[in-house]
């Protein structure tokens, strides 16, 4: 048996970040992981989608090379190469957390773990022997979430003709054509990296926006730039009649009372993620869950028992890696009874990495009408920008959404090029409440594609410049 101060309990990007900063705060820490250290993100999601969204962006860049006087001849494309680096970029990060566990001195244990008593975790190894550990301060669930599918709409996956963002991830062959029913990041995502490497895209949303999270404004601006690239979108549509064989699948798709039947290789389910929460011992020990199935915790993170703490996508959305690690450091810092800036939600930036690339922060236009704001908005398109004409990427613009009296920023909203990046201005601005006027005052070096948050500050202010 042994005994640490704290057991996470999962080493995705919650548990391990958590973990480090317990161990550099003077804590003895175990982590509790059967697969691979860096969990979901690392392995199965954010890091191997974006290697595969980098071999896309490549694809359609070099498609266009003539365009920059660079003859390239025939363009040869191969989603099996994509897939197998995207598969080495992962490991290298899963090997990466590794160093970081040796370095900090933290344990891992490998196997899966359950909790026995509040301060008690069972872990199984792959030798089928139980060890018992005992967690002193702690014992924190961080056991992340896993694609279900959509059954109740007749999709249920069977990992070759319906699949989920997994298997999607190791595709050696790309699909002649392909269905992804759900348009949030993950679909907008594949269908943009399937779309580069040949395949006929339809992508199926049953609300009536792609992107249904995002302000209207960038949503329909993604859906314009895929249409663009022939990607087919159905929005507000009803699906029905799903059938698969081993060599495709087929459903009727009805949107705007008219009804078709796709005839596909493979239809992706990127929608419904469920907690990881069966079979690690919240029910025996009546640890309380939302009324969606999360672990119910305050805003300590804190469960329903006294020693037991939750984060990451287990404790709720939004269901983001970067929340997730958030969550960790701050618990570190409450564990160790240090003075920590709580959560703040309301100040956690979304990304979706499909091009023209989507990020925000804060609430959208739609939101402030429902909450009877007054506001104003300040908007400036990336083709009016002189850097994103160097680089021929001039899709999409920077929103902000500023109160009409203070100026502060009610939210930021931007599609384009590098949007993922440059939003982080926005967010420093906003999570330190920064008003439109003093994010002007900075001086933006020219030419930048972050002039054009300069510039969506000045128009919010009635005095853009470039536009």
């Amino acid at each position: 048996m042994a005994s640490f101060d704290v057991i996470f309990l999962g080493g995705g990007p919650a548990g391990y970040v958590g973990a480090i900063r317990c161990a550099q705060l003077g804590m003895t820490v175990g982590v509790v992981e059967r697969e691979g250290l860096g969990g979901t993100c690392v392995l199965w999601g954010c890091i191997p989608a974006k290697a595969l969204l980098e071999s896309a962006y490549v694809a359609n860049k070099v498609s266009h090379a003539a365009d920059y006087g660079v003859n390239v001849g025939e363009v040869k494309l191969d989603i099996g190469v994509a897939v197998k680096r995207s598969r080495a970029v992962s490991t290298q990060n899963s090997k990466g957390v590794e160093f970081l566990f040796k370095k900090n001195k933290i344990t891992w244990i490998k196997g899966t773990g359950r909790i026995t008593a509040k301060n008690a975790v069972s872990v199984k190894g792959a030798d089928g022997k139980d060890e018992k550990h005992e967690a002193k301060k702690a014992v924190v669930v961080c056991t992340g979430s896993r694609v279900k599918g959509l059954p109740q709409a007749g999709l249920e996956l069977n990992k070759t003709t319906i699949i989920s963002s997994d298997e999607a991830l190791i595709l050696d062959k790309t699909p002649r054509k392909i269905a992804i029913v759900g348009a949030g990041a993950v679909g907008c995502e594949f269908a943009d990296v399937y779309n580069a490497f040949g395949s006929e895209v339809h992508l199926i949303e049953v609300l009536p926006n792609i992107l249904p999270l995002e302000d209207i404004d960038c949503s329909k601006e993604v859906e314009r730039a895929f249409k663009k690239r022939k990607i087919i979108v159905h929005t507000s549509a009803k699906l029905s009649n799903v059938k698969a064989t081993k060599t495709g699948a087929s459903l009727d798709v009805e949107e705007n009372g008219k009804k078709e039947t796709l005839q596909v290789d493979v239809i992706l389910v990127a929608a419904g993620r469920a907690p990881n929460i069966e079979e690690i011992g919240l029910k025996e020990l009546g640890v309380q869950l939302t009324e969606r199935g999360f672990v119910k915790i305050n805003e300590k993170m804190e469960t329903s028992v006294k020693g037991i703490y939750a984060i990451g996508d287990v404790a709720g959305p939004p269901m983001l890696a970067h929340k997730g690690e958030r969550e960790g450091m701050v618990l570190a810092e409450l564990l160790a009874g240090k003075h920590a800036h709580l959560m703040d939600y309301g100040n956690i930036p979304n990304a979706t990495y499909c091009h023209p690339e989507v990020a925000s922060i804060g609430l959208t236009e739609q939101a402030c009408k429902e909450k009877k704001l007054d506001y104003k908005v300040g908007k400036f398109p990336f083709s009016a920008n002189g850097r994103a004409r160097t680089s021929g990427e001039t899709d999409g613009f920077v929103k902000i959404i500023r109160d009409a009296k203070y100026g502060e920023i009610l939210g930021a909203h931007i599609v384009g090029a590098h949007a993922t990046e440059m939003i982080h201005e926005l967010v420093l601005a906003r999570t330190n409440e920064f008003t439109v006027e003093e994010v002007e005052l900075a001086i933006h070096a020219h030419p930048t594609l972050s002039e054009a948050i300069a510039e969506a500050a000045l128009d919010s202010m009635g005095r853009v410049v470039h536009a």
